[in-house]
């Protein structure tokens, strides 16, 4: 079921994916096409509006030439282009004054007048598109036919006459049936509607005539991205689920909507889920009649070996199973049940027998075990005498073996503390060694450190005559600035002497001038990087000057910690020495303390093994007559255990 059901959820989900995106797919395509044909109505209205017969009557019109003639002529250039479409309805030219008369070509209203066309809202719409086309939605009352809202239309606003107070706004009305009827053959699904939806939710195309004008039934995103296209699961005002998929067409603000309703999409699906329940019902079914066989060749028989049980654990040991003929495990279980049951009625007759001879026995063993008390009671009395003597004598052993132990560890003590002296005092020498060591290879590193110092303080110097040489050619190239600065000037002086025939050699003279001027000037900013690198380098020298006598103050130093190390090292090494001598000296005490605590161990031991040997004896005595007394219980209450054994298995039946 769980299989079947998932499988059933995942086919719905995979069809609503793949039809969404295919409805989505066509949409798109329909949305292209239908904008490539409103692109062709937009197309005729600019026609309309740039023809130049056109124009020129409105022209005369607004000249108040000869009406009738003109207007006749408007009229036969519209009914031109008319035949030019035959989706087209009608067109005509409001007049923005309300006293002209309205020139229309095609299905009209006759009773079309200028005030009742510019109440309407896409007139005004119009007008503020100044030029642009706008798309109008079908009216219940009609654009330009009256009673029917089978049209819609296209306004454009026509710009560039004599007078803008007798100007004409361009209306076509174009047939609702002839260009939605060319998607007919669309389809998206079982249930599907194509559907031409403007920015408010009002449908304005749709194959059920009906619903133009009226409410989309669905509403649709109205902001972001989601505004222009999209795929989405949709609910109407009634609960029913529609898959959606809109695309925003690009001549106008309207929406091609292709709705398929869910339930649709899930029927082919529906299958699964049928199968699945059908699947289930027989599964059941089935399992039914294996329960009843299970019960059958299983439960029943495992009953009766139950109660087989219960009975023979009642004391009917006679109880057999009649399974004889399955070889199956249940057969197994009754033989086995009758075999255990076989077994039992063996141990109970043989335990019979033995409580019998068990019975015999205890009285035997009663009588034995009085005599033995009695012996024993008077020999617990003299052992006790005994052990009250060995006890004193183990009291006085006992102490001094204490005062020797206390000795004993006193000495251990001073061994240990010495012992840790000496471990010590070797750390303290390796450390003074490790110093030494470090303190030679510090001193290395220092006179090293000094060398480079040294050598700094050279290069540093080095650096500082060098940089005197850069100052004493900078002081050359300025001076030879100078020099050209002067020679640029002569050479000005006399090109300006020469007249017209120096004029090229005074242009020449120029700008030598000018580059010895930026020369000079690029100098002085050399000179001056030159200066702070001199005052760097003689800080430079100054401090390396000043950290030289430190250096050598740490390299004395050194030496002085070096020297202190080494008698550190020596004094230890003697301290180590001495140690080793004291603790051979304890190492002596401590054997002959030894030797004291092991004479008086023995004698505190052969004194305690006295007293516990007299205790022992005295224990061995209570407990034989403990024993003794629980002899004679046991035999009592063998004697008794006895008969109750024998009384309980009187209560099995073994024949």
């Amino acid at each position: 079921m769980i299989v079947g059901l998932t499988a059933y959820a995942q086919a719905k989900k995979i069809v609503v994916n793949n039809v969404s995106e295919a409805s989505y797919q066509t949409v798109r395509q329909v949305a292209n096409n239908m904008n490539v044909v409103l692109q062709t109505f937009d197309d005729l209205s600019l026609q309309i509006i740039v023809d130049t017969d056109i124009r020129t009557a409105i022209n005369k019109l607004q000249n108040n030439q000869d009406n009738f003639l003109i207007t006749r002529d408007i009229i036969e250039r519209l009914n031109n282009y008319l035949m030019t479409n035959d989706k087209i309805k009608g067109i005509a030219l409001i007049p923005s004054n309300p006293a002209d008369e309205v020139i229309s070509a095609g299905t009209i209203n006759v009773d079309l007048n200028a005030d009742a066309v510019q109440e309407k809202a896409w007139y005004n719409k119009t007008l503020e598109a100044s030029g642009k086309s706008v798309w109008i939605a079908p009216e219940a009352e009609g654009l330009l036919s009256s009673g029917s809202a089978d049209t819609f239309g296209l306004g454009r606003l026509l710009t560039g006459f004599i007078s803008e107070d007798h100007g004409y706004t361009l209306l076509m009305d174009m047939n609702v049936d002839a260009f939605f009827a060319r998607y007919d053959d669309v389809q998206l699904g079982e249930g599907s509607q194509l559907t031409l939806v403007d920015s408010e939710g009002n449908v304005v195309m749709a194959k059920d005539l009906p619903r133009i004008g009226a409410a989309f039934n669905v509403t649709l995103p109205s902001e972001g991205k989601q505004a222009e296209f999209g795929q989405p699961k949709l609910t109407d005002k009634d609960g029913h689920k529609f898959l959606a998929a809109y695309q925003k067409l690009e001549s106008s603000d309207w929406r091609l909507v292709g709705t398929i309703p869910v339930a649709n999409l899930y029927q082919d699906a529906k299958v699964i889920q049928t199968l699945t329940w059908v699947m289930v019902l027989f599964a059941m079914i089935i399992a039914i009649i294996i329960g009843y066989m299970v019960i059958a060749t299983i439960a029943n028989p495992l009953v009766k070996l139950r109660n087989l049980m219960v009975e023979g654990a009642n004391g009917n040991l006679t109880v057999r199973s009649t399974i004889r003929k399955r070889q199956d495990e249940i057969g197994q279980l009754a033989d086995s049940f009758n075999e255990m049951m076989s077994q039992i009625t063996s141990l109970a007759k043989q335990t019979t027998r033995s409580a019998d001879e068990v019975l015999l026995t205890a009285a035997d063993l009663t009588d034995a075990s009085n005599k033995t008390s009695i012996a024993a009671k008077e020999i617990a009395v003299a052992t006790e005498e005994i052990a009250n003597g060995a006890t004193s004598l183990a009291v006085e052993a006992e102490k001094g073996s204490d005062l020797t132990n206390h000795i004993n560890r006193q000495m251990k003590q001073v061994m240990d503390a010495n012992e840790q002296m000496s471990e010590s005092a070797t750390e303290v020498e390796k450390a003074s060694r490790q110093g030494t060591a470090y303190m030679g290879i510090l001193t290395e590193k220092t006179g090293i450190t000094e060398d480079m110092t040294r050598s700094m303080v050279a290069k540093v110097d080095a650096l500082k005559e060098s940089t005197g040489s850069i100052v004493k050619i900078l002081d050359v190239l300025d001076n030879l600035t100078k020099q050209t600065n002067i020679l640029s000037l002569n050479a000005t002086i006399e090109a300006a002497r020469a007249g017209a025939a120096g004029k090229g050699f005074m242009v020449v003279a120029d700008e030598i001038r000018k580059l010895a001027d930026q020369s000079r000037q690029s100098i002085d900013v050399v000179g001056q990087i030159t200066e702070k690198i001199q005052g760097e380098i003689e800080e430079t020298v100054k401090v390396l000057s000043d950290a030289y006598p430190l250096f050598q103050e740490q390299i004395v130093s050194v030496k002085d910690a070096n020297e202190i190390f080494l008698k550190v090292q020596m004094q230890m090494g003697q301290f180590v020495d001495k140690l080793g001598l004291a603790t051979e000296a304890i190492g002596g005490l401590n054997q002959s303390q030894a030797v004291l605590s092991d004479a008086m161990t023995s004698v505190s031991a052969v004194a305690e093994q006295s007293s516990a040997t007299s205790e022992e004896v005295a224990s061995l005595s209570s407990e034989q007559l403990s024993i003794s007394n629980g002899l004679v219980r046991l035999s009592d209450k063998l004697d008794a255990v006895s008969k109750g054994l024998k009384e309980s298995l009187m209560k099995f039946k073994v024949e």
